[in-house]
């Protein structure tokens, strides 16, 4: 068994360390209430939280809750800003510590990764697989109600597989059971520690994939995630046993739209539908994308938003549809919009 790291608090509950962490927590929420607030005391507070984690006081604040549809609806806890401060220097410390033992193809929440590269490495493995087998076929697959499926007890068994500083786990713990989420089960959607805590989850998942079923082809972006095998037959047995591992040792199903099917139908994965040749843009996302610009079109026709606040949207469209052979799609939306916008 891997020796586990040790002696990390220092680091953790550091001064410089809260400072950076402070900085990286205010990122894109420089001029919001919260964070100008706690930058006003700023040296008096980071001394405040030094002082609370080492003698082991603090503790978690209620989140601010509220709901999103992306595209179905959740509900999301965000940390107050302060909590953030603590996250930030939390995972700043040990992610690296994790990161050396993901798997190469786990691409969500990760340095250098995304959904864009997954796609990338999943289209590899579509071309890899259609030379290997000629007709590859596709296990796609996603956990069901993930975030808030996660065994706290089993999380942190799975962190202190790699962190052995007691103090650091002590605040793993409070992180993790200090959000309401009752009877030792769930994550809040909208904590950094979140992101990296679910991806340890799922690492065991993905090390049982890789090192005990033998799977070559095989992407992961958080909750879901893609085989690619040689038949049909081949992928449901990978299915059952996928099914069974993560019932058994993570306490967890997959979602009842898993499916097993021949690799021409495309592959609906991290916002574009994928083969061997090309890849389209995702037909709910176009949609999405047509109703927010009439939305849009609308309030600019009647005065209550300018051009300032339409540009980042129509940028991160085209960024999207830059990464798969949308043209003649991005035209027209862009066009529809432009009349829209004109009338």
């Amino acid at each position: 068994m891997p020796k586990t790291v040790k002696n990390l608090w220092p680091q953790v509950a550091a001064f410089p360390n809260l400072h950076a962490a402070y900085l990286e927590a205010r990122k894109g929420k420089r001029y919001t209430g919260p964070c100008m607030e706690f930058g006003w005391g700023l040296e008096g507070r980071l001394l405040d939280l030094e002082r609370k984690l080492d003698a082991g006081t603090w503790q978690s604040s209620p989140p601010y809750e509220f709901g999103v549809v992306d595209p179905k609806p959740r509900r999301i806890q965000a940390p107050p800003f302060a909590d953030r401060v603590v996250h930030h220097a939390l995972v700043r410390q040990i992610e690296p510590h994790f990161e050396r033992r993901f798997i190469a193809d786990s691409y969500a929440c990760r340095v250098g990764k995304g959904s864009h590269a997954a796609v990338d490495r999943l289209q590899d493995f579509l071309r890899l697989g259609q030379g290997r087998w000629g007709e590859p076929w596709v296990l796609k697959a996603d956990v069901r109600k993930y975030f808030p499926s996660i065994n706290h007890s089993r999380l942190l068994r799975a962190i202190g597989r790699v962190i052995g500083d007691r103090r650091v786990l002590a605040l793993a713990e409070r992180i993790v059971g200090g959000y309401g989420h009752a009877q030792g089960v769930g994550l809040p959607i909208g904590a950094l520690t979140s992101q990296l805590f679910a991806n340890v989850y799922l690492d065991q998942l993905d090390h049982y994939v890789k090192d005990q079923l033998g799977v070559g082809p095989y992407v992961r972006y958080m909750d879901d995630f893609v085989v690619i095998g040689p038949s049909k037959e081949a992928l449901w047995e990978a299915h059952d046993a996928i099914a069974a591992y993560l019932r058994q040792d993570l306490g967890l199903q997959l979602n009842h739209k898993t499916d097993v099917f021949p690799a021409r139908h495309g592959v609906d994965f991290c916002g574009y539908r994928t083969w061997t040749t090309h890849r389209l843009p995702r037909k709910r996302t176009v949609k999405r994308a047509r109703r927010r610009f009439r939305r849009l079109a609308r309030l600019y026709r009647e005065g209550r938003i300018g051009l300032e606040d339409i540009r980042p949207q129509v940028m991160s469209f085209i960024g999207y549809m830059q990464r798969c052979d949308g043209r003649r799609t991005l035209n027209g939306v862009l066009s529809d919009f432009a009349l829209t916008r004109a009338r």
